[in-house]
């Protein structure tokens, strides 16, 4: 949370004081870019945006209890005018960490990175950590230009571990968090194919993302994952030392790995003779074990992710896997699962790439040992020439993994109802649907108690738009046939 003044806001942003600004103005809030979002004592960015100018919603911050707001150009109310937001929103970032540094030395701060699992991986952190002292991690994917720094202006003197989830969509994007928010602990899941259209090559991805290990100083930690071979190659890019996680290989170690009749994770945490903490000090090895209420075998890599880097952070190693004991994930859409009337619906809609839409659909698979299994999948966003054949494999994927029923929503998602056609798919197993809300009255007649539903897109796909209504629906209707099973008897 800010403790600042206004003039203080200036003198970071290289800004003039606006709009009857006195410089007293004092920020005792947080900063925000969205006025619904924005509460007594806060600062409101004004940013604008390709389709939306906050300028326009400076008099509903001030209502809303905003004390400045910080412009680009001056609407006569008390403001920080800058040439840019974007680039002051970071600058302030930069200046209120730094004092959080120096206000308490103890403070450190982890970035996660990687093409998949970023966010559940940093709602994970986020839960470990916070059960061992003052905790600051988004909810949500605020991992670009605009959200890192407003994660970083949460920090107080207090915060003991700062969580920042770094997204990039081209070669030098994580250079340019890194330089808001150095980190302490750089934490990397893996390089897949997420954004490939936009970076050109898993190359390119790969380089994107080690900008993140690049940025630690020698007293850092870089925690890599040892089981993919580009990322395990990142520690050649590393001034600092090295801790690598893994089930096969790695210096801790996921062992025992299982999931139960629901797909849920388990494992045991098992650390090595030698490990030692950002600090310095001995982990302890040991043995112990972990049970999330995560569903899918993929997420024990986040799993076994957060704690790796927890343990780097000072987090004894029981309190770290107790912490973790039934824990959810705190961003919604990312393998939610929501039981109504009887189904299990799995919520995975927020985002998809070729990797996290296979590993959604073994999890499926897995939950057809007592469901019906019915996909919903829609396109997956951002592949570049290689859309169609990625698409393709999902839907043959689908087939061989004997999913009891495939919808496939939308035009860009449509190579994957092609491919399940074509590996065997005939017998309408496999549907193709135009929209959405073909895809919600489909679903509300033809669910039924005992399935399993996967909900699979990129965001801008729509289907996250899907959970809440069928999930309404079949609450109702089992309310309905509760009250007519009673009026039968």
């Amino acid at each position: 949370m800010l403790q600042t003044t206004a003039r203080e806001i200036a003198d970071l942003t290289g800004g003039a004081l606006v709009g009857g600004a006195t410089g007293d103005e004092l920020v005792t809030g947080t900063a925000g870019i969205d006025s619904r979002d924005i509460g007594p004592g806060d600062l409101f960015a004004a940013f604008r945006g390709e389709h939306v100018d906050g300028h326009a919603f400076l008099d509903a911050a001030r209502r809303a209890g905003a004390v400045l707001a910080l412009v680009s150009e001056d609407h006569g109310i008390p403001a920080v005018q800058v040439d840019d937001v974007r680039e002051a929103l970071s600058a302030l970032a930069r200046g209120q960490l730094a004092r959080a540094r120096q206000e308490n030395p103890q403070l450190v701060v982890l970035a996660v990175t990687g093409s998949a699992g970023k966010t559940g991986t940093k709602d994970l952190l986020g839960t470990i950590l916070g059960a061992a002292g003052p905790t600051v991690a988004p909810v949500g994917s605020l991992n670009n230009e605009l959200g890192l720094p407003l994660t970083v202006l949460r920090a107080t003197a207090e915060t003991r571990f700062l969580v920042l989830e770094m997204g990039a969509r081209g070669i030098g994007h994580i250079a340019q968090l890194t330089a808001i928010a150095r980190p302490d602990i750089a934490l990397v899941l893996n390089v897949g194919s997420a954004h490939l259209g936009e970076f050109g090559s898993i190359d390119a991805i790969a380089q994107a993302k080690g900008e993140l290990v690049e940025a630690l100083a020698p007293g850092g930690r870089a925690v890599l994952n040892a089981e993919d071979r580009l990322v395990a190659g990142m520690a050649e890019r590393s001034c600092a030392p090295v801790v690598t996680w893994g089930f096969t290989t790695g210096d801790v170690r996921g062992g025992e790995l299982s999931l139960d009749d629901q797909a849920r994770v388990s494992f045991a945490l098992e650390i090595p003779e030698g490990l030692t903490t950002l600090d310095g000090d001995p982990v302890g090895a040991g043995s112990f074990p972990v049970r999330p209420d995560l569903l899918g075998e993929h997420q024990a890599a986040n799993v076994l992710a957060a704690l790796t880097a927890a343990l780097v952070a000072g987090v004894a190693p029981a309190a770290a896997a107790a912490a973790l004991d039934g824990a959810t994930l705190a961003s919604a859409q990312r393998m939610q699962a929501l039981r109504a009337g009887g189904a299990l619906i799995i919520d995975d809609a927020y985002n998809a790439n070729p990797d996290s839409m296979k590993q959604a659909l073994k999890t499926l698979a897995h939950l057809g040992r007592s469901h019906r299994t019915i996909a919903v999948l829609g396109e997956m966003l951002e592949l570049g020439p290689d859309s169609v054949r990625l698409h393709d494999e999902i839907g043959r994927l689908a087939v061989r993994l004997n999913i009891g029923q495939l919808y496939v929503v939308g035009d860009g998602a449509a190579p994957i109802h092609h491919g399940a056609s074509l590996e065997g798919s005939f017998g309408g197993e496999s549907e193709h649907l135009d929209t959405v809300e073909e895809a919600i009255a489909e679903l509300e007649r033809t669910v039924r108690p005992g399935d399993a539903v996967l909900l699979k897109s990129s965001r801008d796909a729509g289907l996250r738009r899907i959970a809440g209504p069928l999930v309404e629906h079949l609450g109702r209707r089992a309310d309905h046939d509760g009250l007519q099973t009673g009026a039968d008897q």
